[in-house]
């Protein structure tokens, strides 16, 4: 993305494009990061507090009163991993970066509207006691909420270069291009043995548990380098 800015004094061009900047005084700097961290940790706790919400009290102190919950109390567990998962791998990306621009503004609010649905989808999911429509929907956000991470991924890339040292550190990303594989088996497989949908969809999340150590020293780099 590249935003038109006016170059003044003498011996000035005229307009100039400068790339992944906003101009400050006539001056172009680097779009800063910060806001775009703290507004989707904002969201992602949202998200979070309505699923949570969303759980039924049992009215009676028995194991009869809860056993109609068992089901909604486990699709909370199970998005409540895959959004905690977003927020980690996301947490790491925009802090490995250096800068963002309007593109990565865009694609990062598109993330955010696929993860918004997600406690829609959990609780039509646990209300249905995993029905083969509701988990197959569940599957088609999540592979929506997957590729709309792999656009705001390639687009930071992108602004940084195939040769940068985060292009580098992320290599070739083979559980992000395999979970979405994965997640579209799991709709079909809806229909027919949805035990083994729902068998995928939590056998995903286990693999995105396993700590990605692929950014870390990128950030810390990034962190010490802001430091100082």
């Amino acid at each position: 993305m590249c935003l038109f800015t006016w170059e003044n004094g003498p011996g000035s061009r005229g307009p100039t494009w400068v790339r992944g900047a906003v101009t400050v005084g006539g001056q172009a700097r680097a779009m800063p990061k910060e806001r775009l961290a703290a507004f989707s940790d904002g969201v992602v706790a949202i998200l979070v507090t309505i699923m949570v919400l969303e759980l039924n009290v049992p009215h009676e102190p028995t194991w009869d009163a809860v056993r109609p919950v068992i089901p909604r109390l486990l699709v909370y567990a199970l998005s409540f991993v895959y959004v905690a998962i977003y927020w980690n791998n996301h947490h790491h990306l925009i802090n490995a970066a250096d800068r963002i621009n309007a593109g990565i503004l865009w694609a990062n609010l598109h993330l955010l509207f696929w993860l918004s649905l997600v406690p829609w989808a959990t609780a039509w999911m646990g209300e249905n006691h995993f029905d083969a429509l509701p988990v197959a929907v569940y599957g088609v956000l999540l592979v929506l909420a997957a590729l709309a991470y792999y656009i705001l991924q390639t687009l930071i890339v992108r602004e940084h270069g195939p040769d940068s040292p985060l292009a580098r550190a992320l290599g070739r990303d083979l559980k992000g291009k395999v979970s979405p594989v994965l997640y579209a088996v799991a709709i079909a497989m809806a229909f027919v043995v949805r035990w083994l949908s729902l068998a995928l969809y939590v056998g995903v999340a286990l693999v995105w548990l396993v700590p990605d150590r692929r950014l870390e020293p990128l950030v810390r780099q990034t962190d010490t380098g802001s430091g100082g």
